[in-house]
């Protein structure tokens, strides 16, 4: 979807409601979305226009048979708290949301309304669903991975830059997910022969004071891990990687084409079109509960070798061979 289309599309969302009315008599049902970024994000732009394509394909127009509901959170948590309760005051037919975080007030503002998730790292043991296969409350989705799955990361870093002995993660304990990421590292350090030190990120201001001090010694690396407030920040954090000439690895290939050395996860865009499937068959009338949670069934390894030369990095020929995207 092109960009002015898009933006289109989302500034006309106010006159949704007026526009079905007074189309033929087909049911409108209400579809409630929840982006943790600024509605200018890129990021949040592919994830949106990912997921109304799905719905398109799935048969649903707005202003013919759909109503959709937008709010923009920008990583707020207060603003993020607050919309998730307007959200469920409007007594949408199923909310979408992405990340763990929005996902968090969501089910707090409601037990009851469908919910359908991306973003979102090991929903069982986050507490938000009883199992993957029966998620047994009022939401499911699409999983990024499993807790565990972040110490890849931390094996990738190592393989693009066997030198580093201390390596920084970038987190928020605030976050559902920032804690357990950062301890699935802390646990394979040892064995790999790093040091891993925490690394607060609630807003900026510790991002770039944080990175700063850390720099400052030799053979260092850093792990961006996926929670909301990196993925704001993402432009300061790929900058401050550069300047300080720490390599990075990072969970969103957005920050690879920003700048940064190495991605390593799943296609985001790609479950939001398969998650507007999930809202479809409830709209149709199936439950949550009854809907598997999907995991990934890939990950994705992005290089950026400009970026690597520019650190004196050699990556290893094995490595990019097995890159699904090489930046060069």
């Amino acid at each position: 979807m092109r960009r002015r289309n898009f933006i289109s599309l989302v500034g006309g969302a106010a006159a949704w409601p007026l526009v079905a009315r007074a189309q033929q008599r087909e049911r409108v049902r209400r579809i409630g979305v929840m982006l943790n970024l600024a509605a200018d994000d890129p990021e949040g732009q592919a994830r949106l226009a990912a997921f109304l394509q799905g719905l398109q394909e799935a048969g649903w127009a707005v202003g013919r048979n759909a109503q959709i509901d937008i709010r923009w959170s920008t990583g707020n948590r207060e603003q993020s708290r607050k919309q998730a309760i307007e959200m469920a005051a409007l007594a949408p037919d199923v909310i979408f949301v992405f990340s763990a975080q929005l996902l968090a007030y969501v089910r707090d503002a409601s037990r009851t309304t469908p919910i359908v998730f991306v973003a979102v790292s090991d929903p069982v043991a986050s507490g938000f669903v009883e199992s993957l296969a029966r998620p047994g409350g009022n939401a499911t989705g699409f999983m990024s991975f499993e807790y565990g799955m972040s110490a890849k990361w931390l094996e990738l870093l190592k393989d693009i830059a066997p030198q580093i002995a201390r390596v920084a993660v970038l987190y928020d304990p605030g976050n559902p997910g920032g804690l357990p990421q950062f301890s699935a590292i802390q646990a394979v350090a040892p064995s790999l022969r790093v040091e891993v030190s925490a690394l607060v990120a609630r807003d900026a201001r510790d991002i770039e004071r944080g990175i700063a001090s850390f720099a400052r010694s030799p053979d260092r690396g850093l792990i961006v891990t996926l929670i909301t407030e990196a993925i704001v920040h993402r432009d300061l954090t790929v900058q401050l990687a550069a300047r300080h000439k720490l390599p990075a690895i990072y969970p969103l290939r957005s920050f690879v084409t920003a700048g940064g050395l190495a991605y390593y996860g799943n296609d985001v865009a790609a479950d939001c079109r398969l998650a507007a499937g999930y809202v479809d068959r409830i709209l149709r009338g199936e439950k949550p509960a009854d809907l598997p949670v999907q995991a990934p069934t890939k990950y994705q390894i992005v290089i950026n070798l400009k970026v690597a030369k520019a650190l004196g990095l050699d990556v290893p020929p094995m490595l990019l061979a097995r890159a699904d995207e090489v930046i060069e």
